[in-house]
């Protein structure tokens, strides 16, 4: 109530993105200051919440998406939130300052968001340095850790693209719990292309000799590849990502990013970039219901796009997602909404005789 009454007003005063930017800049000050107190937070969890995933055990099922904590500043914050892991990025292997302003638009009527960012990153040299020093401070992380890497924008040519990929994920990959490969934001020109079979094969296969040679070099355990697919894919495009997928061993796939389709939007959301929240709540669940059939348990999903409440998480475990993760929800419920979706979530399944989110999860296909 308070975030609704006197926070969200404030907020929505200023420009989204300067909004958004003040808020992290402020989260990094806390987490590099009172480090310890954050640590007296103790992590949400619940015997029916915690689940393991991919050989990573995780505290709850709600994560905070990519896109939130571009460049990793407050990672040691958001378990404080109710989050059960986190995921930073897009990264981008070079730094870049992504598309020109003013590029993000919020619309509180529709509970909804329309971006254009374009990958704006620190790169990956950065921003794996700050991990680094998090990783060697003998604090252990509080969550489990995903790193989302994507094309930096002035690399066109497609044996470059590659290299690009190589480069971030050389660099991120031995930091991160999980990777996430990021092919499917619509603000990058030409990044969705990679979604077409013979390239996301090229792609995936690359990234996948990387991740074995990391884990025999460096890890001594496999690094879990993710795929983030966009929800604006045909479904024999979809079944392609399938295919490519389990071909070249990822760990699981992440469904959805934001969408450039605009179906009941309004006049004003007319414009170019990504839609998230409410607008893509069904659409990105419809996504997850087609993966989960068409992959009959042989890959975890991480459902996310437009999830704001407990009931909305809960479909998408039923549907067969493994995981969940909120962004847009958190602009318009709080940064405590992943709290109030573990309480919402344990009060459902006791309901429904549940006693696990991994017995949850594609229960309505059952």
């Amino acid at each position: 109530m308070l975030y609704r009454s006197l926070i969200r007003p404030l907020l929505f005063q200023q420009d989204p993105e300067q909004a958004h930017e003040g808020i992290i800049r402020l989260l990094e000050t806390l987490t590099a200051t009172q480090s310890e107190l954050l640590r007296l937070v103790p992590v949400q969890t619940h015997p029916a919440l915690q689940t393991t995933v991919a050989g990573i055990t995780f505290p709850n099922p709600v994560g905070l998406a990519a896109g939130f904590d571009k460049n990793g500043k407050a990672i040691p914050f958001w378990h404080t939130c109710g989050c059960g892991f986190v995921e930073v990025g897009t990264i981008t292997a070079q730094p870049q300052g992504g598309n020109p302003k003013p590029r993000v638009f919020r619309y509180p009527e529709q509970a909804a968001v329309v971006n254009r960012l374009g990958f704006n990153s620190e790169g990956s040299e950065v921003v794996a340095e700050r991990i680094k020093r998090l990783r060697q401070s003998g604090i252990p992380l509080p969550l489990p850790l995903a790193i989302n890497i994507g094309k930096t924008k002035i690399v066109e040519e497609e044996a470059a693209v590659l290299e690009d990929y190589r480069a971030g994920f050389r660099r991120l990959a031995p930091l991160a719990d999980l990777v996430v490969i990021n092919v499917s934001s619509p603000n990058t020109p030409g990044l969705r292309q990679w979604q077409e079979k013979a390239k996301l094969s090229a792609l995936l296969t690359l990234l996948s000799e990387e991740a074995k040679g990391l884990s025999e070099a460096v890890r001594g355990t496999s690094v879990p590849l993710f795929l983030k697919i966009s929800p604006d894919m045909s479904e024999a495009d979809r079944d392609d990502v399938v295919e490519v997928a389990l071909e070249n061993g990822l760990a699981g796939l992440i469904a959805t990013n934001t969408t450039i389709a605009r179906e009941g939007a309004t006049e004003e959301m007319e414009l170019p970039g990504g839609l998230s929240g409410k607008p893509l709540c069904e659409k990105s669940l419809e996504v997850l219901r087609y993966l989960y059939r068409q992959l009959q348990g042989r890959l975890p999903i991480i459902g996310v796009g437009g999830i704001s409440s407990a009931e909305e998480a809960y479909a998408r475990i039923k549907a067969g997602a493994s995981l969940v993760q909120v962004y847009t929800g958190m602009i318009y419920e709080g940064p405590f909404l992943p709290r109030k979706i573990n309480q919402g979530l344990l009060r459902l399944m006791e309901r429904d005789g549940i006693k696990s989110i991994a017995d949850a999860v594609g229960v309505e296909s059952r």
